[in-house]
């Protein structure tokens, strides 16, 4: 039996003007790799932000990594965000740090001894491509570098799940595709799960894979 690494039953999630999606009823299991698609506003990244519970639900069950978002402590929160990787459209790094700082700063805030921190950073800067920009400073990458440190970030703590919310919505076109070449070769030799959201229907024909449908208040799979 596979293994569900979402799982959502009659989910319905609100925000400041009412309900925002509701009858969310689908699930992810270990290892695939999903795009969420939907216009801008439709709520995909209130969906994303459910799942690392940075918005709480209105009804439903709904379970991310083996934890019940619907009863989850707040001392809870953080050991389910250890199980997940965010990636984030606008990058998000520590400006005034370099790049081995920034993803210090995420092994040291997360519980790393220290004698393990400078071999998984080098271990993790190999995976995503950019092994000789340690010492970088993160305002004289180029915007594709800054993305593969976003990743490298979400890569760090080895999680089970990578979120990226439009990772290649600021990026050309050559460097959006060696970055979402980059998401399916993590996906394909780790058996990391994926969930995408993005609107870049070129990726999504170039790197074909099962689509998930944000539209008119809720979340479906065409396929089913």
């Amino acid at each position: 039996m596979e293994t569900p690494i979402i799982s959502l039953k009659d989910v319905a999630i609100s925000h400041e003007e009412g309900t925002l999606l509701s009858d969310l009823n689908l699930q992810i299991n270990a290892g695939e790799f999903v795009y969420l698609i939907g216009k801008s506003g439709a709520g995909k990244t209130s969906f994303l932000r459910t799942l690392y519970a940075d918005r709480p639900i209105d009804k439903g069950e709904i379970t991310v990594c083996s934890y019940d978002l619907a009863h989850l402590k707040r001392r809870q929160i953080p050991l389910l965000r250890r199980k997940i990787g965010i990636v984030f459209q606008n990058f998000r790094l520590l400006k005034d740090r370099n790049v081995y700082e920034n993803l210090a700063f995420v092994l040291k805030a997360t519980g790393w001894k220290n004698a393990d921190i400078k071999p998984q950073i080098e271990k993790t800067l190999q995976a995503v491509g950019i092994a000789d920009k340690s010492e970088s400073s993160i305002y004289r990458l180029s915007e594709g570098e800054q993305q593969r440190v976003g990743i490298a970030r979400a890569l760090i703590n080895n999680p089970t799940l990578i979120l990226a919310d439009e990772p290649t919505g600021n990026l050309d076109p050559a460097t959006s595709s060696d970055i979402m070449e980059l998401l399916v070769n993590i996906n394909q030799q780790t058996g990391t799960t994926m969930l995408i959201s993005t609107h870049d229907f070129m990726m999504i024909d170039k790197f074909q894979s099962r689509l998930l449908v944000c539209e008119n208040g809720t979340i479906r799979d065409p396929q089913q």
